[in-house]
């Protein structure tokens, strides 16, 4: 496609001229990154035995050290109590509703505007999603409003130097983590003092933890993982999100066969019925092939970072204890040897005569015991976004800005759109 800038930095030139596993050097450690699947599947296999996570001292400092312990009790307790909050039967039951809702009326003060900034509106949409399946804030309430002002620290100071000096990003970042910590310590503290009132959102399991004496970590760590989650839901999404729509924008072929499939939704459902159901998300199979290909092409971050207990032997190769591995899902992802034609945005390469020899070799979400727990979620939240954008609104372009890759996907300019009325 037209938009990118380059093909990365782990890029296939790399794979050619070094091999799969190269070594060299981040944040001042040893780094072996891996750009071949099967390099990639061994160490998420391997997980607590040969391989743990890894993560910079700025994330840290950011999220709290317990929450990126590499600890496995820690890693299935956390699981535990998240995972159901974002499992199939938790969406379709409780959250759907919901959903439709914010995304229908997002979509409708869009439509108000002469033109809208892509990244930060989806991204102030998804806080709303998420805020209130988290914490139980409504939309523009106050709490929400002050939540969201020090979530958008943390955005300045993921990527930087832990320098813990006024004015720096790393600074405010820590800002805002005490800021978000007070916020949600105190919603808590509010609701011991009516305990039997439930919310329905993750809050409540983590009042739940605390008050039965269960938790197996303190209060601390368990607003970090409240932040984490929010943190989660609202960086990544709209950055994947915001490439989906320049990709669509490039497409009408594909937004023509997507508005075919969701017109038929519409036509088939029953008129009492008042939104989208789980049997009509789980038809959507075009949508899926669309998802899966925006997935591919706009991986978030350079790389899932693992490091090794002991030395480790694998193919030949031996990667140092100690050594960090960073594997590379985008790097695959971009392969020619694996998907044809890589930099062309293609849903109909996921047709299912194809679908099972590419899955392997497919992880947006990371694999194994810390495959992302909010894969699903956030599958759900694309498709409900397209079902509704297509089926009520046209878009078009009004500042393209230029669409680049360092070692993801990046919008160095403001990507602007006006959404328009569906005729």
């Amino acid at each position: 496609m037209d938009c990118w800038k380059g093909d990365g930095l782990l890029s296939h030139h790399h794979f050619h001229r070094y091999g799969p596993l190269f070594k060299t050097s981040l944040l001042g450690k040893h780094v072996i990154v891996s750009m071949d699947t099967e390099v990639n599947r061994f160490i998420f296999r391997h997980e607590d035995k040969l391989f743990r996570t890894w993560y910079p001292n700025t994330l840290k400092s950011i999220f709290g050290k317990k929450t990126m312990r590499d600890v496995e009790s820690i890693h299935k307790y956390v699981r535990s109590i998240g995972g159901p909050v974002f499992a199939p039967k938790n969406l379709k039951e409780a959250f759907i509703f919901e959903m439709e809702k914010t995304i229908t009326e997002s979509l409708r003060r869009w439509a108000t505007n002469p033109s809208i900034e892509v990244k930060q509106s989806l991204r102030n949409m998804m806080f709303d999603l998420i805020i209130k399946k988290l914490v139980g804030f409504e939309p523009n309430s106050t709490g929400s409003k002050e939540l969201r002002k020090n979530i958008e620290l943390f955005f300045k100071g993921v990527i930087s130097f832990p320098l813990l000096v006024p004015g720096t990003n790393f600074y405010q970042a820590m800002q805002g983590r005490k800021h978000v910590q007070k916020i949600l310590k105190d919603l808590l503290k509010q609701r011991t003092t009516a305990p039997q009132k439930k919310y329905g959102d993750f809050l409540d399991v983590v009042l739940d933890e605390l008050q039965s004496g269960r938790a197996l970590l303190d209060e601390n760590f368990l607003v970090d993982t409240v932040a984490g989650f929010i943190f989660a839901g609202v960086a990544l999404t709209p950055t994947t999100l915001t490439a989906g729509m320049k990709f669509l924008t490039d497409s009408p072929n594909v937004v023509e066969a997507l508005s075919e499939e969701h017109d038929t939704i519409l036509k088939n459902r029953d008129e009492t019925q008042p939104t989208i159901t789980w049997e009509e998300f789980k038809t959507m199979k075009f949508t899926d092939q669309v998802i899966n290909e925006i997935l591919r092409l706009s991986s978030n971050g350079p790389g899932i970072t693992r490091q090794a207990l002991k030395d480790v032997q694998y193919n030949g190769y031996t990667i140092p204890a100690g050594w960090v591995v960073m594997i590379s899902p985008m790097s695959v992802h971009l392969n020619p040897d694996i998907f044809e034609d890589p930099l062309t945005f293609n849903p109909w390469r996921w047709q299912e005569e194809n679908a099972n020899s590419l899955m392997k070799h497919f992880m947006p979400f990371g694999d194994g015991k810390r495959h992302c727990m909010g894969a699903n979620f956030t599958k759900f939240q694309i498709a409900m976004f397209l079902h509704t954008l297509v089926t009520k609104y046209r878009w078009k372009e009004i500042k393209r800005g230029e669409t680049f890759r360092i070692a993801d996907l990046a919008f160095p300019q403001d990507y602007h759109i006006k959404l328009l009325p569906r005729s």
